[in-house]
């Protein structure tokens, strides 16, 4: 059964299920659901723990199998964790997980606790995970998107006694503050303790936030993307900047924007065939966030700028494998900031 990240803690007061398993790929919220289960666990007995890092074609499921059958003399409850980094537990281990979910039903006295990463659709439908959801509760942990980080960040601030101030400049301080950790949750949950500690209780100015947030951001090119096509100029510049700074390849970041330029482009092209906006994005397999964000930016596009664009991204094309282009810088980031700007512009353009 599936319980969303932020419902995990209601869920456990409500009583202590004997299997978890944990999965995404944001790695401050699978810890604090993990220490949340283990908290109720050790008030609840579990009082042994034993942990298996699952390494290699070869690993021996035995061992995670029979570790529910080996209590100490001292404890009755113990905790089993099974930590899986690549997702993918192999032959053995999918029997082996289908054989620990079907023997977690009404098991008081191991708790067993799985770790994941995020997975696609495809290995959510096998049998192994479907054993674990149906067996138990299964945590999804999914990176906090931009637009929810300055409610995340009030939220946090208001559980440790902060609080900005109840007006526009205490929206303008949440938005600087989003702006410096998006992309790095785990740093951004430090730079709030940080607050705590600097300025324990009470509200917090603009110039306190200002002078004590490190910029710890992190970004990656596929959500500089997203910024793109939802006109965010000035984000997408910060974007750029930033993964210029960390050293991103600019064969990637172009890959992800002529990625976009040619879906709006084969889109606006199915439209003009009379086909309509939804048909068409299903068409070029576009769905989810990135459907919201066609949507909006499509009617703001004419048919001659998407062509315009696949143009341009394909001269940027050249850039970043080292190729002259006339009329265009030579350097790769310029370049890729110009067909970015270009693109951005034209999506947030009323």
């Amino acid at each position: 059964m599936q319980v969303p990240s932020a419902q995990i803690a209601p869920h456990l007061q409500r009583g202590l299920k004997s299997l978890y398993t944990l999965y995404g790929d944001e790695p401050l919220q699978q810890q604090e659901c993990a220490d949340a289960v283990r908290s109720a666990a050790r008030a609840a007995g579990y009082t042994d723990r034993s942990v298996f890092t699952v390494a290699g074609a070869h690993f021996d499921w035995s061992e995670v199998l029979a570790a529910g059958g080996s209590l100490s003399l001292f404890a009755d409850k113990q905790i089993v964790e099974i930590r899986i980094p690549s997702g993918k537990p192999g032959k053995d281990g999918s029997q082996a997980l289908q054989q620990l979910a079907e023997a977690a039903r009404g098991n008081d006295s191991v708790l067993t606790l799985v770790f994941l990463p995020r997975l696609d659709s495809a290995t959510q439908k096998g049998a192994w995970f479907g054993a674990l959801d149906a067996n138990g509760i299964t945590v999804r942990t999914d990176p906090i998107e931009r637009q929810a980080l300055p409610q995340w960040i009030a939220q946090r601030l208001q559980a440790q006694g902060q609080r900005v101030q109840a007006s526009e400049a205490g929206q303008r301080t949440l938005q600087f503050f989003a702006d410096r950790v998006e992309g790095n949750l785990l740093a951004a949950h430090q730079e709030i303790q940080k607050l705590g500690l600097l300025f324990p209780q009470g509200e917090l100015s603009f110039e306190q936030v200002e002078s004590a947030v490190l910029n710890v951001a992190r970004y990656d090119a596929f959500k500089l993307a997203e910024a793109v096509l939802g006109g965010q100029l000035g984000r997408a510049q910060r974007m750029l900047d930033g993964l210029q700074a960390e050293g991103e390849a600019p064969v990637l970041v172009h890959w992800a924007l002529a990625d976009d330029v040619r879906t709006l482009h084969r889109v606006k092209l199915a439209m003009a065939e009379g086909k309509p906006l939804p048909l068409a994005l299903r068409e070029s397999r576009v769905w989810g966030a990135k459907e919201k964000l066609m949507e909006r930016a499509l009617p703001r596009i004419t048919p001659a700028q998407a062509a315009a664009f696949v143009v341009d991204a394909h001269r940027v094309d050249g850039i970043v494998k080292g190729l002259r282009q006339a009329d265009w810088p030579s350097d790769p980031w310029q370049a890729l900031h110009r067909l970015a700007m270009g693109v951005c512009r034209a999506c947030a353009t009323r």
